[in-house]
């Protein structure tokens, strides 16, 4: 039995393409793996708070020199650490906004980027080595994009900040292992983005 990770970044409920593939990811998961344990944790809609002066103090405070007052703003931030490591599989829905990833999205990235918790300097000191502590994960980044041409060697490639953002973030914390499926063209809708849906399904179905 896996857990599994599902984080919905959307602001959007309706009309959201990366909640259309969380969705559907989940339907097929539930399917070939009913004993699986599914957490969902929504900040699209339930948004992360923005860390504050408070907690990069608390942050960069030794955990046995931290008082109880300054282990308060890193409440949240503990619960998102901790739930990041316990899952063995992480789905990420995530809709460009701007040629980069929602800000809600952000604030989450800054609550688990934790220095000697998700990621530490190799020689202990600022080295520009960083070697991530979340290990023997998988992940699925599930983007939602209105136009195309953002892969690598594409003619938008040099404006996306999204996924390759994303991936950078999270092999830096350890995760190797990620697969990127984008669904693209949103923005112009009819034949063209209906064609881009069926072949980001047909990559969905052959995972499983």
């Amino acid at each position: 039995m896996k857990k599994i990770l599902i984080i919905n970044s959307s602001t959007r409920i309706e009309n959201s393409q990366s909640r259309f593939l969380t969705n559907l990811f989940r339907e097929k998961w539930e399917l070939k793996y009913p004993n699986d344990v599914i957490k969902l944790r929504e900040i699209g809609i339930n948004p992360i708070p923005h860390i504050d002066n408070e907690w990069i103090a608390a942050s960069f405070t030794k955990p046995e020199n931290r008082t109880i007052e300054n282990q308060n703003p890193l409440a949240l931030s503990n619960e998102l650490v901790k739930e990041l490591k316990d899952s063995d599989v992480i789905i990420l829905g995530v809709p460009m906004y701007n040629w980069s990833i929602p800000s809600t999205l952000k604030a989450y990235i800054d609550q688990i980027m934790r220095i000697h918790e998700t990621w530490k300097f190799k020689s202990g000191k600022p080295d520009s080595n960083y070697v991530g502590l979340i290990e023997n994960k998988k992940m699925y980044i599930l983007s939602a994009r209105g136009d195309s041409g953002y892969g690598i060697n594409e003619k938008h490639a040099h404006m996306n900040f999204q996924t390759t953002y994303l991936q950078f973030i999270f092999n830096t914390l350890g995760i190797s292992d990620i697969t990127i499926l984008s669904l693209d063209n949103e923005e112009f809708g009819g034949e063209i983005f209906e064609k881009t849906k069926e072949i980001v399904k047909n990559q969905i179905e052959k995972i499983f």
